[in-house]
């Protein structure tokens, strides 16, 4: 009895012992890419039918090297983060979007994130589109095949169990501009409020039911949308992680709250590989320890196709502060 007790006790402290190299790892994976000093570049043909234009996809892992290609990104396994820099390949015609840039600071680089309109001619239509720049951790499959739930195609977050204290980072803004709607189907429309930049880590405890749909506690918050100007570096700027649930906070705002929309919400694969809605069910008590981490970085806080044309974040030096 005593040597079953051992082996169970050696374990216990086996696994602890994983899941504590596990949680190091993300963490220092997250840290050491999130200097943004190390930039890949796919060099990227469009069709011709589409102009034949040369364009350029920007991922911060690599050496600075340059790959001619039509591939989807590959990227090691230890890159935790995803820029919405993407390759599409709609019915045989390639297309790509860039709004994420390596900017050189210092002797180093940092990312810039912008909204912009991407234009594309076509059988001599001229299609206009509003393109938000976004830096997250998580995944974005290539090739995209079409232009249905744009925000459903992108896979954010992943395992963790660690408890962050913040999310640590250097920032500059330029923000407030006008949000112009553009889908491509129709003309450009300038609307009457401004946009924001947004920034966000949440901490989720996730889980599958027997129909393969993923639903999620919010255990830990740290949510902010950047309001002011900053033609400075701010650096260190610390967004707090808050537990359990944040309602009654005097910072609280309606956008921060849980994600049961599926129209908004995160989404991921389950364990057969399929694409799902993540549906938040409430607010866990503040000791619950998570099993997922989301980190976001967006030049637009609208909805998809809406932005503030010229919004710009530029962030550097991020890190989470256990």
């Amino acid at each position: 009895m005593r040597r079953i007790s051992l082996i169970l006790a050696v374990a216990m402290v086996f696994c602890a012992d994983k899941a504590l190299y596990a949680q190091q790892s993300v963490v220092k994976n997250i840290n050491e890419y999130g200097k943004f000093d190390r930039w890949c570049v796919r060099e990227v043909k469009e069709s011709d039918i589409i102009g034949g234009k040369t364009k350029y996809l920007y991922e911060f892992f690599g050496n600075g090297d340059t790959v001619v290609t039509r591939e989807p990104l590959v990227k090691p396994s230890s890159y935790l983060w995803r820029t919405n820099n993407v390759l599409a390949n709609v019915a045989g015609v390639y297309k790509t979007n860039t709004t994420v840039f390596p900017e050189k600071r210092g002797d180093g680089y940092c990312a810039r994130i912008e909204t912009h309109v991407e234009e594309v001619v076509a059988f001599g239509i001229n299609m206009q589109v509003v393109c938000q720049g976004a830096m997250l951790i998580g995944d974005l499959i290539e090739p995209i095949k079409n232009t249905k739930d744009p925000l459903g195609k992108v896979l954010y977050g992943v395992r963790f169990n660690g408890r962050p204290k913040a999310l640590v980072y250097d920032y500059k803004a330029d923000v407030g501009h006008t949000v112009v709607r553009g889908t491509g189907f129709s003309k450009l429309k300038t609307l009457d409020y401004p946009d924001y930049p947004e920034v966000c880590i949440i901490l989720q405890k996730r889980w599958e039911d027997e129909n393969g749909e993923i639903h999620a506690l919010r255990v830990g918050t740290g949510y902010e949308r950047i309001m002011k100007n900053a033609p400075q570096w701010v650096d260190g700027y610390s967004l707090e992680i808050k537990y359990g649930d944040i309602t009654s906070s005097p910072a609280y705002k309606e956008y921060m709250g849980l994600q049961k929309d599926p129209s908004t919400a995160f989404h991921s694969l389950n364990s057969k590989g399929k694409n799902v809605a993540v549906t938040e069910e409430g607010w866990a008590s503040p000791d619950v320890e998570p099993n997922f981490m989301v980190i976001k970085f967006l030049a637009s806080c609208n909805e998809a196709f809406y932005g503030g044309v010229g919004n710009i974040l530029w962030i550097d030096n991020v890190r989470l502060e256990m």
